[in-house]
C-alpha cells in the first residue's frame, strides 16, 4: 500500500512538459497578432472564440453536459461538444470530470485548480504539472458515468485537437497566415486564460450573494470576459443552474443563448434558478425563468 501511495504522489507532481510546450509555442505565436492587425483578423477572432468559448465550453462542455442545466438532442450534444474542442481545453471526459471534481471538492487538496495552493496554480499551474487532465479510467467512470461509454465522445477526447485544422485551412484560404494566428493561436490563448479566470480571479476577487462553503466569488470582470461564466459565486450556490447572471445586471452571455435555443424548440427542461422566486421552489423549477 505504501508503494502505491508513493506512486500515486509521485505521480501527482509530475511536470507535463508537453503541454507546457504546447502552451508556450500558442503563446509565442499569438504575439504576432500585435504586428498583424485588421479588422477582418479581428472579426475572424470573434467568430471563432464565440464559437469555441461560448458555444463551446460554456454551453457545451460546462451548463450542458458537466451540470445538465438543459436536454438537448444527441445531434446538438455532439455539435456543441465539438465546438468547444476548438479550445484546445482537452476532451469531454476530461473536461468534464475535472470540472466535476473541482466542485465535488472545492478548495480542498482534491480540487484539481485550488487557489488555496496560490493563485498561479488555479491559473495555469494546474495544467503544467499534475494529473488534472489524465484522470484514471476508474476516476472517469465514477465522475462521468453518463459520457465515459459514449463513442463519440471516446474520439473527442482522444482527437480533441483535430477540430482546429479545417478551422485552419479556412481562415488561411480566406486571410493568409495572419488570419490564422488570430484565429487559431491568438483565440486559444485568449480563450485559455478567460476560461482560467474563472478558477482564479472568481475564488479571490469579487462579491458573495451567497454563503457558499468555498471561496467562490462573482467577478463582473471575468463574468463579461467569459460569456457569464464569472457569476462563480451563483453557480456555486446552484451548480445545475443554467443561468449565472441572476440579476439583470449580471450578463450572461450563454443564458440569453440558452433563452433563444429553448424558444425556437432546439433545447428543453432549462433549469433555471429565479431569484424572484421563494427559495424552497429553486432547486425544484424546471421551467426557464
Amino acid at each position: 500500500m505504501k508503494k502505491v501511495a508513493n506512486i500515486q504522489e509521485a505521480k501527482s507532481k509530475k511536470i507535463q512538459w508537453e503541454t507546457i510546450t504546447f502552451i508556450l509555442v500558442f503563446h509565442i505565436v499569438a504575439i504576432g497578432a500585435l504586428f498583424t492587425f485588421s479588422w477582418q483578423n479581428v472579426l475572424a477572432l470573434a467568430i471563432t472564440w464565440w464559437i469555441a468559448g461560448s458555444f463551446g465550453i460554456g454551453l457545451g462542455f460546462h451548463r450542458l453536459l458537466t451540470h445538465r442545466g438543459f436536454k438537448a438532442p444527441k445531434w446538438l450534444e455532439y455539435f456543441l461538444a465539438t465546438c468547444a474542442t476548438t479550445a484546445l481545453q482537452g476532451g469531454p471526459l476530461s473536461w468534464v470530470t475535472t470540472h466535476r471534481l473541482h466542485h465535488a471538492f472545492t478548495d480542498t487538496d482534491k480540487d484539481p485548480h485550488s487557489p488555496k495552493d496560490s493563485i498561479f496554480w488555479s491559473h495555469i499551474g494546474w495544467v503544467m504539472r499534475g494529473t488534472a487532465q489524465e484522470h484514471s479510467e476508474a476516476t472517469h467512470k465514477r465522475y462521468s458515468p453518463d459520457l465515459v461509454d459514449d463513442k463519440y465522445y471516446q474520439f473527442l477526447d482522444k482527437y480533441f485537437w483535430l477540430a482546429n485544422i479545417p478551422i485552419g485551412v479556412v481562415l488561411f484560404m480566406i486571410g493568409g497566415w495572419s488570419m490564422v494566428i488570430w484565429g487559431v493561436f491568438f483565440r486559444t490563448v485568449w480563450g485559455w486564460h478567460t476560461t482560467w479566470l474563472v478558477n482564479s480571479a472568481a475564488h479571490i476577487w469579487g462579491g458573495r450573494r451567497f454563503e457558499t462553503s468555498d471561496t467562490s466569488t462573482n467577478n463582473p470582470i471575468v463574468g463579461v470576459l467569459a460569456f457569464g461564466e464569472g457569476w462563480h459565486n451563483n453557480h456555486h450556490a446552484y451548480p445545475r443552474s443554467a443561468r449565472h447572471g441572476l440579476t439583470w445586471y449580471e450578463l450572461d452571455a450563454n443564458w440569453i443563448q440558452i433563452v433563444l435555443l429553448e424558444k425556437i424548440g432546439l433545447i428543453k427542461d432549462v433549469y433555471a434558478v429565479d431569484l424572484s422566486k421563494p427559495k424552497y421552489q429553486q432547486k425544484t423549477l424546471k421551467k426557464a425563468a
